[in-house]
């Protein structure tokens, strides 16, 4: 099932620290601090577009250091939100916070409130990439405070941020590793995009950061992904949320809409590939088998992956079989069969007609 939302921006409100990456105004094009009329209303707007969805989506307040702001808002803002879980129009409440900002009072007052899921943006477990960065808390913090979570019945989320400064994929995979290890019930995974008036922006016009590209940031998420998902962890983000403010203020670092998309397509190209070698096809007419909620991702985004499938000089076409699982591919010799580009279309022309 589809992660769903009504996600309120509380920009950089609560936070102590300047961190390398941030600023978070610039990434939701918000200053304005939400009140709870602002609540109620962007809840009511999202009842009428999720429809009897609504129940099973959760009110989300994202943008700052939520447990760190000054309380008598931070109560303002949950007293708004309450009673839409209490009469069941929405599941619960979840908050992102500091894994520094995190202790036993504030949780005992989130559950008298409603929240049900808490997100910890630990970003990395790399002490000196947290340091280089100016997190301003430890792995250790991310550790302890990830346990009180869980010790107290809420629904664990952590976040990661790929290719920091003073990172690399070694210490990404660890990362991954090591959040893992907390057994989390979600992640988001963030490659870094460097925005402008902040430390990394300065750090790149030094010369002194150099952030990965969209591919290398595919290709090492896509491995990200299947490493949580093998692990029942369910990754309900990756990339960074598209908005006009964002577009305007990037300087460099991996943002595309449709990120998440790429790393699939990814994971499919990888495991036809595997296929093919497992049958030692090298060229001709080739039947690829997926599950029908997957062609999409087997084709590619733009169709990539069947165009550099044709380079190779295959000819491929595609078959659906229900009993796949989501990342599953096999592929056989055929004849005669029609190619997959041309399947594409014309299953596209259906669509409209229908």
């Amino acid at each position: 099932m589809k992660h769903a939302n009504v996600a309120i921006f509380v920009p950089h409100n609560g936070c102590p620290h300047a961190c390398s990456f941030c600023n978070q105004r610039k990434i939701t094009g918000q200053s304005v601090q939400p009140t709870a009329e602002d609540v109620k209303a962007a809840v009511s707007i999202a009842q009428k577009s999720l429809g009897s969805q609504s129940g099973t989506a959760e009110i989300a307040f994202f943008g700052g250091s939520f447990t760190a702001i000054q309380r008598d808002y931070m109560l303002e803002l949950l007293s708004a939100a309450k009673p839409y879980v209490a009469n069941g129009s929405f599941s619960g409440i979840r908050i992102s916070t500091r894994p520094d900002a995190v202790d036993q009072e504030i949780l005992h007052i989130l559950k008298e409130y409603g929240v049900t899921a808490i997100e910890l943006g630990a970003q990395s477990m790399s002490e000196e990439v947290l340091r280089l960065n100016r997190r301003g808390h430890t792995a250790e913090d991310v550790r302890n405070a990830a346990g009180r979570i869980k010790a107290e019945g809420f629904s664990l989320g952590l976040q990661m941020m790929t290719g920091l400064y003073g990172s690399d994929d070694s210490k990404d995979r660890e990362t991954a590793e090591a959040l893992a290890a907390l057994s989390p019930d979600t992640m988001r995974i963030y490659p870094t995009v460097v925005l402008r008036d902040t430390g990394l922006y300065e750090l790149l016009k030094k010369g002194l950061y150099h952030p990965p590209g969209l591919e290398e940031a595919v290709q090492l998420c896509a491995e990200l992904l299947l490493f949580f998902e093998a692990r029942n962890i369910r990754v309900i983000r990756m990339g960074l949320h598209d908005s006009e403010s964002l577009r305007e203020n990037m300087a460099a670092g991996v943002f595309h809409p449709a990120f998440r998309e790429l790393c699939e397509g990814e994971i499919m190209y990888r495991n036809a590939r595997s296929a093919l070698a497992e049958k030692n096809i090298q060229s001709g007419m080739v039947e690829f088998t997926v599950h029908p909620a997957s062609v999409s991702r087997f084709a590619g985004q733009r169709r990539k992956n069947l165009i550099r499938l044709q380079s190779m000089g295959l000819t491929p076409r595609i078959r659906q079989n229900q009993n796949f699982s989501k990342f599953q591919v096999e592929a056989e010799r055929a004849a005669g069969a029609t190619p997959a580009i041309r399947q594409l279309r014309e299953q596209e022309r259906r669509g409209k007609r229908n």
